[in-house]
């Protein structure tokens, strides 16, 4: 039973899968409803998009973004008509684009705002990204040296001992072949994105993403929300909220601070919504994105909190039960 402190935490691009939210379509009234104000927003067909696909647009970034937050959001809400206020957070966190479902979570946004925001945040990232990722086992010390050095940056900040550094396609082979020579037994992935995001390389598109998030309203939290550019609680009010938000686009992600500040307040339950990783189609089988993450942060930290995944209406059921 949680009756502790809890997290919510919400992942990013990269765990969107085809057939996410079709198992909860099926199963819960409060999800269909979702799926359906999701696309009177978007101006198409959501669950075709999230369900089945059909034109291979859901990896493209001006899709992902809104899927995955219509999936994410979707997750909370049928987890939340199951368990009442039995499980309620005290804080809420997500990775990049899953910030945007915290702020939903904590009643900063609604969902209707949130999702017309990040189609535009998705539109621009497109449009103006350029460049490619790559995930290291480096610490931040040797990965921002290494990005220096061949003009890269620092997309985003996992774990202590995994970095993602991000720049344009050239620099980035460069770096690849160099960090093999000078960090032995150090690994390196290419990530499948459309740009080098979290990097200076996605300024052109914040600067008009700010004008965007000048026509949002904001409102009080109801809980507290941890900022990926700050790595610490977001100040609640609005232009601090549009200022994270805007540096978010291009600065790393503080995924560290964030698992450290939520550690150091004394969260003793973690629960994760939407999204999934692992091979096949549809929401059976699939693991939370975060998970590995967040246990690994635990154990760095040596501490004891218990994960729930609320991803799918199979782990929906279970993680009420395991909680409530």
């Amino acid at each position: 039973m949680a009756n502790g402190k809890t997290l919510y935490i919400f992942p990013g691009q990269g765990s969107q899968y085809r057939g996410m939210g079709s198992d909860l379509v099926d199963s819960y009234t409060v999800a269909a409803d979702i799926y359906a104000r999701a696309s009177d927003v978007v101006g198409y067909d959501m669950q075709l998009l999230s369900f089945e696909d059909p034109e291979q647009q859901l990896n493209k970034t001006r899709f992902t973004q809104p899927a995955l937050l219509t999936h994410e959001y979707a997750c909370l809400e049928t987890f939340r008509s199951l368990a009442g206020v039995a499980v309620s957070p005290t804080l809420v966190a997500g990775h990049s684009l899953g910030e945007y479902t915290a702020l939903v979570a904590a009643g900063a946004l609604t969902f209707e705002a949130a999702l017309a925001l990040v189609s535009e945040r998705g539109r621009l990232m497109s449009e103006h990204g350029r460049g490619s990722m790559l995930a290291t086992t480096l610490d931040l010390q040797s990965g921002q040296a290494l990005a220096d050095k061949h003009f890269c940056g620092i997309g985003g900040c996992n774990l202590p001992d995994q970095t993602v550094i991000a720049g344009e396609d050239a620099d980035l082979d460069r770096l690849a072949e160099d960090l093999k020579d000078s960090h032995a037994g150090k690994r390196a992935i290419r990530l499948n994105t459309e740009g080098a995001f979290h990097t200076f390389l996605m300024v052109r598109a914040a600067e008009e993403f700010r004008e965007e998030l000048e026509k949002v309203e904001f409102s009080p939290f109801s809980v507290d929300v941890l900022s990926n550019y700050t790595g610490k609680l977001h100040a609640p009010d609005a232009e601090s909220i549009r200022s994270r938000l805007f540096f978010q686009l291009f600065n790393p992600v503080k995924w560290v601070s964030c698992m450290n500040f939520a550690i150091d307040s004394g969260v003793d339950t973690i629960v994760e919504f939407g999204g999934g990783i692992g091979r096949g189609d549809g929401p059976d089988g699939k693991r939370p994105n975060l998970e590995s993450i967040v246990r690994k942060s635990l154990k760095w930290r040596e501490y004891e909190a218990q994960y729930a995944a609320a991803i799918n209406a199979a782990t929906i059921s279970a993680a009420v039960e395991q909680l409530s």
